[in-house]
């Protein structure tokens, strides 16, 4: 599977972006998608998951809320809704995909698979 993620911009504070994550492969849909997302001088953390069929979702704590996950099977593609951006929400954000659902930072030398990521920027 080899995913190309997009969408990232410049927003401000308040506003809202729609990430993409589209995936190459028939087994597309045996995977659990999400997102992790790594800042200037941090290490990457988990942002959210869902599952194979979308029956569930995970979600950090910081983004509860304000950001939706959601996928196409028949597309193979899942997407990010993120609203109310918070300048701390800038980061370059790389999509994953693990056979298994993940749900927090611990998970993250375990993804299968890893997009190039895609580059937020939220102003104050």
């Amino acid at each position: 599977v080899q995913l190309q993620a997009s969408g990232g911009g410049l927003v401000q504070a308040g506003g809202s972006l729609r990430l993409s994550c589209a995936a190459s492969g028939r087994t597309f849909s045996n995977y659990a998608m999400g997102w992790f997302r790594q800042a200037p001088g941090k290490e990457r953390e988990f942002v959210v998951c869902i599952t194979w069929n979308g029956g569930s979702t995970y979600y950090a704590d910081s983004v509860k809320g304000r950001f939706t996950i959601s996928r196409d099977n028949a597309k193979n593609t899942v997407y990010l809704q993120m609203n109310s951006l918070k300048p701390e929400d800038t980061a370059v954000y790389y999509c994953a995909a693990d056979l298994r659902p993940f749900y927090s930072s611990n998970y993250y030398g375990r993804m299968d698979y890893w997009g190039k990521g895609t580059l937020v920027t939220v102003s104050s």
